[in-house]
Protein backbone atom coordinates (compact mmCIF):
# COMPACT_ATOMS: atom_id res chain seq x y z
CA UNK A 1 0.00 0.00 0.00
CA UNK A 2 1.26 3.45 -0.88
CA UNK A 3 0.82 6.46 1.41
CA UNK A 4 1.55 10.00 0.20
CA UNK A 5 2.66 12.65 2.67
CA UNK A 6 0.46 15.71 2.29
CA UNK A 7 1.85 17.95 5.01
CA UNK A 8 3.37 18.05 8.49
CA UNK A 9 1.59 19.13 11.65
CA UNK A 10 3.80 19.13 14.71
CA UNK A 11 5.20 15.67 15.33
CA UNK A 12 2.96 14.07 12.70
CA UNK A 13 2.89 13.70 8.95
CA UNK A 14 -0.62 13.96 7.54
CA UNK A 15 -0.76 11.42 4.76
CA UNK A 16 -3.29 10.18 2.23
CA UNK A 17 -3.76 6.49 1.62
CA UNK A 18 -4.67 5.00 -1.77
CA UNK A 19 -8.23 4.67 -0.48
CA UNK A 20 -8.47 8.44 -0.04
CA UNK A 21 -8.43 8.20 3.76
CA UNK A 22 -6.17 10.56 5.67
CA UNK A 23 -3.94 9.21 8.44
CA UNK A 24 -1.51 10.76 10.90
CA UNK A 25 1.89 9.10 11.00
CA UNK A 26 4.48 9.92 13.67
CA UNK A 27 7.32 11.84 12.06
CA UNK A 28 9.86 9.48 13.62
CA UNK A 29 8.61 6.69 11.29
CA UNK A 30 10.14 8.48 8.29
CA UNK A 31 12.26 11.33 9.67
CA UNK A 32 13.76 12.31 6.29
CA UNK A 33 10.43 12.35 4.43
CA UNK A 34 9.17 15.51 2.75
CA UNK A 35 5.77 16.69 1.53
CA UNK A 36 4.84 14.73 -1.57
CA UNK A 37 7.01 11.72 -0.71
CA UNK A 38 5.39 8.32 -1.11
CA UNK A 39 5.83 5.66 1.55
CA UNK A 40 5.42 1.97 0.87
CA UNK A 41 3.78 -0.04 3.66
CA UNK A 42 4.06 -3.79 3.46
CA UNK A 43 3.61 -6.83 5.66
CA UNK A 44 6.72 -8.91 6.29
CA UNK A 45 5.29 -12.42 6.70
CA UNK A 46 8.67 -13.99 7.48
CA UNK A 47 9.43 -11.52 10.27
CA UNK A 48 5.91 -11.91 11.66
CA UNK A 49 6.35 -15.69 11.87
CA UNK A 50 9.80 -15.34 13.43
CA UNK A 51 8.44 -13.08 16.17
CA UNK A 52 5.41 -15.30 16.81
CA UNK A 53 7.71 -18.31 17.20
CA UNK A 54 9.96 -16.40 19.59
CA UNK A 55 6.98 -15.40 21.74
CA UNK A 56 5.60 -18.95 21.68
CA UNK A 57 8.98 -20.31 22.78
CA UNK A 58 9.15 -17.80 25.64
CA UNK A 59 5.58 -18.64 26.72
CA UNK A 60 6.36 -22.36 26.66
CA UNK A 61 9.41 -21.81 28.88
CA UNK A 62 7.45 -19.61 31.27
CA UNK A 63 4.50 -21.97 31.67
CA UNK A 64 6.39 -25.26 31.64
CA UNK A 65 4.50 -27.97 33.56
Amino acid sequence: MYITIDRFEGDFAVAEMETGETVNIPRCIAPDAKEGDVLLVLIDDDETERRKKKIDDLMNKLFKD
